[in-house]
């Protein structure tokens, strides 16, 4: 084995504990959160105190991706970083454009797109491989994101997405289908064995991560209401994943060196996204509530920046083979 690919086969068992590690941790937050929960049933978290750590924590994960755009345009011989904060902006522009006029085919497309983005991001440090058969794989163990709060809060996701403009009431009539005919359970199953697949192939014991993630997955958002599971789903797990892959491509050697140098390239476009959110609340809260425009916030502006977030990873894969 040369020296490069030993290299790379450390970097990559490294990352793998350090994954393991956060999943058994959030596994242990996600049981003693819930419990607290649980146990006194006043215990609320807002929806300000969800679009705080979504600003804060989950978006600051995709804020390096200028970074990114620059090595894409490294590979087509582009200079000007000016195409791509153009061409990122414009997309995600054209993202909520598309959903104010059409919020109901714009929500299942960006449930389909951001189930597949959650199973592969979330696993990908422990397979690596890219035939269409694991790529379904990926989207079907991601498809628990966003079964699981239907499933078990039917009705608060339902208002959720009353409130994110989708109205065309065949949509609902659909939802209302899948529901009262035990279509859920079955897509449910098609997860579970999904997950399992991907922990028994190849079996090693740091494949325990997709274990730990799945029941967490569970607990989160059998205790909790959609918009809190998903925001601990989101900022603690997805975006923290993330963000502990991308800070030891910075520096491999020195994880607390890499956190500092994340931290201060994240901050910028964190900022500036936080104030471009925060500007939208504002307008929003005009018209609708505080409430629901934070929802749209959320939603919306998720859907507006994942769009170009997966296509820069999607073009970057695809080039750098």
């Amino acid at each position: 084995m040369d020296v490069f690919k030993k290299t790379i086969l450390n970097m990559s068992n490294q990352i793998q504990k350090i994954n393991l590690n956060h999943s058994f941790i959030f596994f242990l937050f996600c049981n003693i959160f819930s419990f607290i929960v649980f146990k006194f049933s006043n215990f609320n978290i807002s929806s300000i105190i969800c679009l705080f750590l979504i600003l804060v924590i989950g978006v600051s994960h995709g804020s390096l991706d200028h970074e990114k755009g620059r090595k894409l345009l490294k590979i087509f011989n582009i200079n000007s970083m000016y195409i791509f904060y153009i061409s990122y902006v414009s997309v995600s522009i054209l993202v909520v454009a598309i959903w104010i006029f059409t919020p109901s085919i714009s929500l299942i497309i960006f449930l389909l797109v951001a189930s597949y983005h959650f199973g592969k991001e979330d696993t990908q440090f422990l397979i690596n491989k890219f035939s269409v058969f694991y790529q379904l794989l990926f989207f079907f163990k991601g498809l628990l994101i966003v079964l699981a709060p239907i499933y078990f809060n039917f009705d608060d996701t339902v208002l959720i997405f009353k409130l994110i403009l989708v109205e065309n009431e065949n949509f609902y009539l659909t939802l209302d289908f899948i529901e009262s005919n035990q279509i859920l359970p079955v897509l449910i199953v098609l997860s579970s064995l999904s997950s399992i697949y991907l922990f028994l192939k190849e079996f090693n014991i740091k494949k325990f991560s997709i274990f730990l993630d799945y029941f967490s997955i569970l607990i989160l958002n059998y205790y909790l209401s959609p918009l809190v599971a998903f925001t601990m789903y989101f900022c603690f797990l997805h975006s923290v994943r993330h963000s502990m892959s991308l800070i030891y491509e910075i520096d491999n050697q020195d994880f607390s060196n890499g956190i500092k140098i994340f931290i201060k390239k994240a901050i910028p476009l964190t900022i500036l996204t936080g104030i471009f959110c925060l500007i939208g609340l504002y307008l929003l809260n005009n018209t609708y509530g505080l409430d629901s425009s934070i929802l749209k916030i959320i939603f919306i502006g998720l859907a507006s920046l994942t769009f170009p977030h997966i296509l820069l990873e999607y073009f970057l894969e695809k080039n750098e083979k």
